[in-house]
């Protein structure tokens, strides 16, 4: 393969030569927008400093031209580092561009990489990226938190693949884990003749893969290269902070970029922030004894356990009586084995820091969606058994069900109901789905409602969700919507105050006081709220029509104040909609995200409002029903955390 490219190099040929290295860089070698900047000779592209951050970097003269109606091809490598400041953090990674500009027109921070601007519309192109994408968007349809993806005026993916490199002795796979700091080494060879795009990747230290991980080739490819092209990286971030850096870089279009000397490079992963006087010899022994007396009680605790524990394949089928105070449905591995087909990769719904959900059919052809969630400890898992047994109690034709549990070693895999027209994100932003009307989104929000305000209203306890967002809202066969993803609570008795813990949820539907106080019923509501704006105005709560511009609760709020909230509506709609309803449905969704927890409606509030709003019954025909196999059934992972709350923090109305 490398050789078919040498060839094509000298076919290709451009009028004038680019060829460079920099194994270091300084201010005056690229073009820098945004937040980019040289630190230490290495380019970083976001700043800690600014919230919404967007850098970018480009080489200063365009490389990919048109010769006889033939692209330039070129070969480019360079060398990166991603490192969180927390590592449970979202991710957000950076991109290589092939761009037309230096600046594109209204891109956007966060998961766009700084170069896209809207997922449901093309950005204006040319514009080809080769994405190093450290978060899990499933709207984007994103295989995980840790992909390398090309990109095609389109932050969604025409090819993607979760990171790493194949073995060239033994073809193995190998992943790599872009977010860890390591430096990492990357090679992007761009074919014009033939339309295709070869991307590898492996760490530093590591001879380069004869196998590439991505192999593209399309004619589509030459729709978004122009004839004069310009060649960076790009990155950003939203409030979380991410150091995305390019540490060295070369690049030819006469054949192969130069060899980067990686021996020099700095190594940016973290360290420690105190520094020791000792001496060598004291440091080793220090060494020595952390090394040893650990070994030691481990020994000693291993051959305790062994004595004392039975066989574990015993103790996984083994019912306990513990379990049986908590919930007694508990499914055989091997049911769920057989409904999934083993645990098929054709089953597969969706995966993510959680473990993966995978459809399932039992024996008497009911569907079903398993979700496997790996736990650390006996302990931890009987308590977590403990609230999950309690939400799996809740019964209401709103939420999603929870049939049973099955535990092998340290998976637990819990069951739930099959939900086949999947999430009510996909709906309103996916771009292979019907886009659903006003009626249909107006009774999901009314559906969802009455769900809520049995979890805090409505039960003999009182349960926080903590992670309303529209791909967590799941649409049954009647395209009814059911609040799901609330199966791994924590339960508090009644009168208990819940403790702060660490910060819960998803960006953009968190409660402003989350970061100061506990979650509650205010702040599930506020997290709803969001869904509402959301679903009226066809937005994502974190998309930014410009750099400039607020996020979505700011900018109704700002249409309100200048009497033209109705310009809020979801343009796609076509106006079709009462106004009178539309204004009341944006006018509920502000209030719920009132600042002040205390100004905010309670879910039997919101449920007697979105009640007045008219809407058309499902018989109409207005919203098809999507094919259940191209459907999932959880909402996405790209969350801080998936546990929820169970609590009674005061008096219930």
């Amino acid at each position: 393969m490398l050789d078919r490219f040498l060839f094509i190099f000298f076919f290709t040929y451009s009028a004038f030569a680019i060829d460079f290295l920099f194994n270091s860089f300084t201010s005056n070698d690229l073009i820098f927008t945004g937040d980019a900047r040289v630190e230490s000779s290495a380019v970083t592209l976001t700043s800690n400093d600014v919230p919404f951050s967007i850098g970018r970097a480009f080489y200063p003269n365009s490389i990919v031209k048109l010769n006889n109606n033939t692209f330039s091809s070129f070969s480019t490598s360079f060398v990166f580092s991603i490192r969180p400041e927390i590592s449970t953090s979202p991710g957000f990674g950076l991109a290589f561009v092939i761009s037309n500009t230096t600046v594109p027109r209204g891109a956007l921070s966060g998961q766009y990489f700084g170069v896209f601007d809207n997922s449901s519309i093309n950005t204006a192109g040319p514009l080809l990226v080769v994405e190093f994408d450290t978060g899990r968007n499933p709207e984007f349809n994103d295989p995980d938190a840790n992909h390398i993806g090309i990109d095609l005026n389109s932050v969604e993916s025409v090819e993607s693949h979760v990171a790493g490199f194949y073995n060239s002795t033994t073809g193995e796979f190998i992943p790599v884990q872009m977010r860890s700091g390591s430096n990492i080494r990357a090679w992007i060879e761009f074919d014009g003749m033939r339309s295709g795009i070869n991307v590898t990747i492996a760490p530093v230290g590591v001879s380069r893969p004869s196998k590439p991980l991505i192999s593209f080739y399309s004619p589509i490819i030459s729709n978004y290269v122009s004839s004069s092209m310009f060649v960076g990286f790009s990155a950003s971030r939203t409030g979380w902070k991410e150091a995305q850096r390019i540490l060295a870089w070369s690049l030819s279009d006469e054949g192969f970029a130069r060899d980067i000397n990686t021996s020099s490079l700095p190594t940016l992963r973290p360290q420690s922030s105190s520094s020791s006087s000792l001496s060598s010899g004291v440091k080793a022994g220090i060494i020595v004894i952390c090394i040893t007396i650990p070994i030691l009680l481990a020994s000693v605790y291993w051959f305790w356990l062994k004595k004392r524990r039975p066989n574990k394949d015993d103790e996984d089928h083994k019912i306990q009586d513990w379990e049986l105070e908590y919930w007694p449905h508990r499914f055989a591995y091997e049911e769920l084995a057989r409904a999934t087909k083993g645990f098929s990769k054709d089953e597969l719904l969706g995966s993510g820091g959680f473990g993966e959900v995978y459809k399932g059919t039992l024996a008497n052809n009911i569907e079903i969606a398993v979700k496997c969630v790996n736990h650390d400890s006996n302990q931890g898992f009987r308590e977590f058994m403990a609230e999950i047994s309690s939400i799996g109690r809740l019964q209401h034709r709103n939420l999603v069900h929870i049939q049973g549990w099955c535990k092998k070693g340290r998976e637990l895999m819990l069951v739930y109901d099959y939900m086949p027209n999947g999430s009510f994100n996909g709906w309103i932003f996916s771009k292979s789905r019907p886009l659903m009307g006003w009626e249909g989104r107006v009774q999901v929000l009314q559906d969802v409602a009455e769900g809520l305000s049995y979890l805090h209203h409505g039960w003999d306890h009182l349960v926080l969700h903590r992670d309303i967002k529209t791909s967590n809202i799941l649409l049954d066969s009647g395209m009814r919507g059911r609040l799901g993803d609330f199966g791994l609570a924590k339960l508090y008795k009644h009168g208990q105050a819940p403790a702060t813990t660490r910060l819960v949820g998803t960006i953009g539907y968190m409660a402003p006081e989350l970061v100061f106080t506990s979650f509650t019923t205010a702040s599930d509501v506020y997290s709803f709220g969001v869904v509402v704006l959301e679903a009226a105005c066809g937005r994502r709560p974190t998309h930014l029509l410009s750099e400039d511009d607020p996020p979505l609760i700011d900018w109704v709020r700002g249409l309100l104040a200048e009497g033209r909230l109705l310009d809020a509506a979801d343009w796609r709609l076509g106006g079709e909609y009462n106004k009178d309803d539309m204004e009341l449905v944006l006018n509920l969704g502000l209030r719920c995200c009132n600042p002040d927890p205390q100004l905010r409606p309670t879910m039997k509030e919101v449920v007697a409002a979105l009640s007045t709003v008219a809407t058309l019954p499902f018989s109409s025909g207005l919203l098809p029903v999507f094919p259940s196999g191209n459907t999932s059934v959880t909402g996405d992972e790209s969350t801080v955390s998936k546990l929820s709350c169970m609590t009674d923090p005061g008096p219930r109305t």
